[in-house]
C-alpha cells in the first residue's frame, strides 16, 4: 500500500506562485510515476503533470506547460509542483496520485492523496 498526501495550497493573487508537495509513505515510491491533477468545481478532473520514477520524463498539461514544474526526491519520498504565474482558471483541489508505467488518463492511477485546495483570486 501507497499513503499520498498533499499540501502547500492555499489562496494565492494570479501571477503568484505555490509549491505542493506530496509525501509518500507505505511501500517504496522508487519505481512509481506520480501525477498529478486536478479537478475544480463542476469540472472534471483533469491532467496537470506527471513525472517517471527516475526524473528522466515528464510531461505536462498545455494549459501549465512553461508555468508548472513538477520534481521528486525519491530518497525523501517527496514530490513537487512548483507553480508558478498562476491564473485564476488554475483555481481547484489537486491531487496526486501513483502508478506504475506513465500515463496522463486518471483511471490508471491506483493511490490518490486527498487532495489540497488552490485558490487563485483575479
Amino acid at each position: 500500500q501507497v499513503q499520498l498526501v498533499e499540501s502547500g495550497g492555499g489562496l494565492v493573487q494570479a501571477g503568484g506562485s505555490l509549491r505542493l508537495s506530496c509525501a509518500a509513505s507505505g511501500r517504496t515510491l522508487s519505481r512509481y510515476v506520480i501525477g498529478w491533477f486536478r479537478q475544480a468545481p463542476g469540472k472534471e478532473r483533469e491532467f496537470v503533470a506527471l513525472i517517471s520514477w527516475s526524473s528522466s520524463s515528464t510531461y505536462y498539461a498545455d494549459s501549465v506547460k512553461g508555468r508548472f514544474s513538477i520534481s521528486r526526491d525519491n530518497a525523501k519520498s517527496t514530490m513537487y509542483l512548483q507553480m508558478n504565474s498562476l491564473k485564476p482558471e488554475d483555481t481547484a483541489v489537486y491531487y496526486c496520485a501513483a502508478r506504475m508505467g506513465i500515463a496522463t488518463t486518471s483511471s490508471g492511477y491506483g493511490y490518490w492523496g486527498q487532495g489540497t485546495q488552490v485558490t487563485v483570486s483575479s
